[in-house]
């Protein structure tokens, strides 16, 4: 008679663990689904952006759910996933924390943050359940993807160090206006004997030319408000209205009158690879404009930059992975996808090429 109780008791647990277990699977399949993500009123904007998206609607006819980028397979990262999103069933009935499109913005920073970095510490698990380096067929790629995803085996990348923004619209880039501000605070400590100077912004030098933001300086002679400078640099056959950064290198430091050519004082002609032929070049001239003693302020400036109009979007590409060439058109095109300005777009692109890979200092 006891074991037969005992056998009861054990039918009985048994029939109660499936029961629990399967009702609970049964809860978490359904919690999953793209049809109670978006049931809260909270998710209409981001199920408007995920509709307008190449993950929903493709030529390929294939249709990512939310489950497939948000949950990820492995059953404990399944399981942490799903108790990390009670925070957010708490938030719609108690807190109303995103209620309005206007709280949404105010946290959409901080919401894709938390994703990105979720996604960081699990290799992008969700996105490789569908990509795979492997199956790749790069040679139908541009050749920028190409480049881009060999760099990013090559330092060890995962996915969402440059795929944001692909399902839900990225964060809007936002820059502290008072640290270019700050700059010209700076200046105003910049002694006159300072033998080398950095202009903040692109200034002009008399009537013979237009200096470029950055540009390194050499002061020849100084009085009251007004310097007396010396910019160095190369100048190309056929390009003669400029001055360039180094030989062969196309980075513009100066932009010359026709009084500004003939002030010139240019160096021997030589011969690159390609037939293009340089010679050094020097021009003096006076300048009234506020300046730095070191260019490291920009640079951090720039750093800045780079922080809010670059790494939003992707991770950040170290300045010496491309050329002083290469940087000028690879900066101009991503620029534009921004609404950065034309003078932080000139700096961000004046630090890239002057930490390129072929200078020297940096090689």
């Amino acid at each position: 008679m006891k074991k037969r109780y005992i056998a009861l008791i054990a039918v009985i647990g048994i029939i109660i663990g499936w029961i629990t277990l399967g009702g609970t699977q049964a809860v978490l399949h359904a919690t999953s689904s793209t049809e109670f993500c978006v049931s809260c009123h909270t998710m209409q904007k981001p199920l408007a952006e995920y509709q307008g998206s190449v993950h929903f609607s493709n030529q390929k006819g294939i249709r990512a759910e939310c489950a497939d980028c948000h949950i990820p397979k492995d059953p404990i990262d399944y399981l942490i996933t799903k108790v990390r999103a009670s925070k957010d069933i708490y938030h719609e009935f108690v807190t109303g924390k995103i209620d309005t499109d206007a709280k949404y913005e105010d946290h959409r920073l901080a919401m894709a943050e938390t994703v990105w970095e979720q996604m960081r510490e699990n290799d992008s698990a969700t996105c490789r359940s569908c990509h795979s380096f492997d199956a790749m067929e790069t040679y139908d790629q541009s050749a920028s993807a190409q480049k881009m995803h060999a760099y990013g085996r090559e330092n060890n990348q995962t996915c969402i160090d440059c795929h944001k923004g692909v399902a839900h619209f990225a964060p809007q880039a936002t820059l502290d206006t008072s640290a270019f501000d700050h700059l010209f605070d700076m200046a105003k400590n910049t002694k006159a004997d300072a033998v080398k100077v950095y202009p903040i912004k692109t200034i002009k030098m008399a009537d013979l030319a237009t200096i470029n933001p950055t540009v390194e300086l050499t002061t020849v002679a100084h009085k009251d408000n007004q310097r007396t400078v010396m910019v160095s640099g190369y100048q190309m056959k056929g390009a003669e209205s400029v001055i360039y950064m180094g030989e062969g290198q196309r980075s513009i430091i100066a932009t010359l009158t026709d009084a500004g050519i003939k002030a010139l004082k240019l160096g021997d002609a030589k011969t690159d690879a390609y037939g293009n032929q340089w010679r050094s070049a020097e021009l003096t001239g006076t300048i009234e404009a506020p300046v730095l003693a070191s260019n490291q302020p920009l640079w951090d400036y720039a750093e800045e930059l780079d922080n809010v109009y670059c790494a939003t979007c992707h991770a950040k590409i170290p300045a010496n992975h491309f050329t002083v060439n290469s940087w000028g058109p690879v900066v101009k095109s991503m620029g534009a996808r921004t609404d950065i300005s034309e003078l932080n777009l000139e700096i961000l692109t004046k630090f890239f090429q002057n930490h390129a890979k072929d200078v020297a200092t940096h090689q």
